[in-house]
């Protein structure tokens, strides 16, 4: 009798296959540039576009779901994830495909990310360990496929056959085996579970957290896309003449790097404590950023690879602390929409290229990726501030490298012995 593989591995290979489809096309955006003619504004307006279709399905699809079920709502959009890539192999003869591919890469993502980690997380089961395997495997699945994506992608267009083509052809492979394994997965959400009536469209954000959510989790948000997007559109599009016959492979690798070490970084935010996390990352951003202007400067490609490293870390942290701290404010009856907003919110800043091209000069961005660094640098100092830090709750104790609170919890000592006294 054949085995069939186990339903949480096979969505989460979903998910994976999903999510490396999502930057396919972003190393090859220096080859539609050239092909279409595409201005600077243009070509980060192709990039930018993706955020278009997906905040309004992230916002969307959460409600639907929880009223007509995980998968009547995943499965279409999995499919259209396979559809679009067939779509994207026009684009190097349309500005509207490339434009529309993006966009509807934005809705699947929307769609499948955020249903698909509920979906995942009640396959895995409940409780706190569960909770903890189902997020290890959603960073896993999400920040390997955003990462292996454009790495392949940049390689497969810098030297082999076809680069428009063959790694189209590679996603749509990877999404048979999908669609096929998406057939087997069961409904998690039985119809007396399902929600009946209610809003379509619900931000979840509680009345008595709107300030820590606006002056603290939503910078924070906007921080967590605008340094990978800066760095995968922007930084190669600057250095393109240091970059002869290798620019699309160097934005594939800076591609890979920023989004995979953006999820090595994470777990560091176990050691800082989620109140300082997030404008740590905020910092460490703006000193790649800093870093990104001198590579300009020396007019060196080789800098782009601590840039990138500095840059992911920076997503990193802000994007584990800002959804720590969503969960932290959020109401028990409305976490799941509340960190649908934070979503929505952390991919406005994939308009960040578009904005750094509006603002070019004479010297190409480095005026605007100047101006960028100070802000960063500026909403880094204010969320370090006594204020910022007490509108949020402190979360649990920062750790050491072992796992081990640090010293001085002697409080947190004292109640672990407790319990170990009442189960013995």
């Amino acid at each position: 009798m054949r085995r069939r593989w186990p339903t949480p591995l096979a969505l989460w290979t979903v998910i994976f296959v999903v999510a490396y489809g999502t930057n396919v096309p972003t190393p090859l955006l220096l080859i539609y540039r050239q092909l279409l003619g595409l201005s600077p504004t243009e070509l980060t307006s192709a990039f930018a576009v993706y955020a278009a279709g997906l905040v309004p399905a992230l916002l969307l699809a959460g409600p639907a779901s929880d009223r007509f079920g995980r998968k009547p709502v995943v499965v279409p959009f999995v499919v259209l994830s396979a559809v679009t890539s067939l779509l994207f192999l026009g684009a190097a003869h349309s500005t509207f495909v490339l434009f529309a591919g993006r966009f509807l890469q934005g809705a699947v993502s929307g769609v499948v990310f955020s249903i698909g980690t509920a979906w995942l997380g009640e396959l895995v089961g409940a409780g706190p360990a569960a909770a903890a395997r189902s997020a290890r495997l959603t960073t896993a699945a999400l920040g390997g496929g955003w990462a292996l994506g454009p790495l392949v992608t940049g390689l497969l267009a810098q030297w082999a056959p076809w680069p428009t083509v063959l790694p189209f052809a590679v996603h749509i492979a990877l999404m048979l085996l999908g669609i096929v394994l998406l057939a087997g997965i069961p409904e998690t959400l039985s119809p007396n579970r399902r929600r009946i009536g209610g809003p379509l469209l619900h931000f979840g954000v509680p009345a008595s957290a709107r300030w820590p959510f606006a002056l603290v989790v939503l910078p924070i948000a906007v921080a967590v896309f605008t340094f990978p997007s800066t760095a995968v559109t922007v930084l190669p599009l600057q250095l393109i003449p240091a970059m002869p016959d290798i620019a699309v492979a160097v934005t594939g690798i800076v591609s890979g790097i920023t989004l995979g070490t953006g999820v090595i970084a994470q777990p560091l935010v176990r050691m800082l404590g989620v109140t300082m996390a997030g404008p740590v990352g905020v910092a460490i951003g703006a000193g790649g950023l800093g870093l990104s202007l001198l590579a300009d400067a020396l007019g060196s490609w080789p800098l782009l690879l601590p840039v990138s490293v500095l840059l992911g870390v920076a997503y990193g942290l802000c994007l584990a602390a800002g959804l720590t701290l969503t969960a932290q404010i959020a109401s028990p009856t409305a976490r799941g929409a509340l960190t649908g907003t934070f979503y929505a919110c952390a991919y406005l800043g994939f308009g960040a290229p578009v904005l750094l091209s509006l603002g070019r000069g004479t010297n190409g961005f480095a005026g605007a990726l100047a101006g960028l660094a100070v802000i960063a640098a500026v909403v880094a100092a204010l969320l370090l501030t006594p204020a910022a830090r007490r509108l949020v709750p402190p979360g649990p104790a920062p750790t050491g490298p072992q796992g081990r609170p640090r010293r001085g919890r002697a409080p947190e000592r004292r109640e672990r012995h407790a319990a170990r006294s009442r189960r013995w």
